[in-house]
């Protein structure tokens, strides 16, 4: 089996593909922001769905549950301001 770097083995840990994740919904939000249409409204709820699975994967993970905890937090909060962009 192939050694993974330190490097590689930080961007394949669950809670940094959660990070990820969250932070891609927060791009997508703001680009819903500044181009409210139907289409990125949809893009930006499916990378919500699958930050919500990266959660699931790091929190069954355990580890860096701080970490997890907090990206949680801030993806509830994109996931209202995009219910809220979407009801305007």
């Amino acid at each position: 089996m192939a050694k993974h770097s330190d490097m590689s083995w930080k961007k394949d840990h669950p809670s940094t593909l959660f990070g990820n994740s969250v932070q891609k919904a927060e791009r997508l939000l703001k680009h819903v922001k500044s181009h409210p249409e139907e289409i990125a409204i949809e893009h930006a709820f499916n990378q919500i769905e699958h930050a919500e699975n990266a959660f699931m994967n790091a929190k069954e993970y355990g580890e860096h549950l701080d970490t997890v905890q907090q990206n949680k937090e801030y993806l509830e909060q994109i996931k209202q301001q995009l219910h809220e962009m979407q009801d305007k």
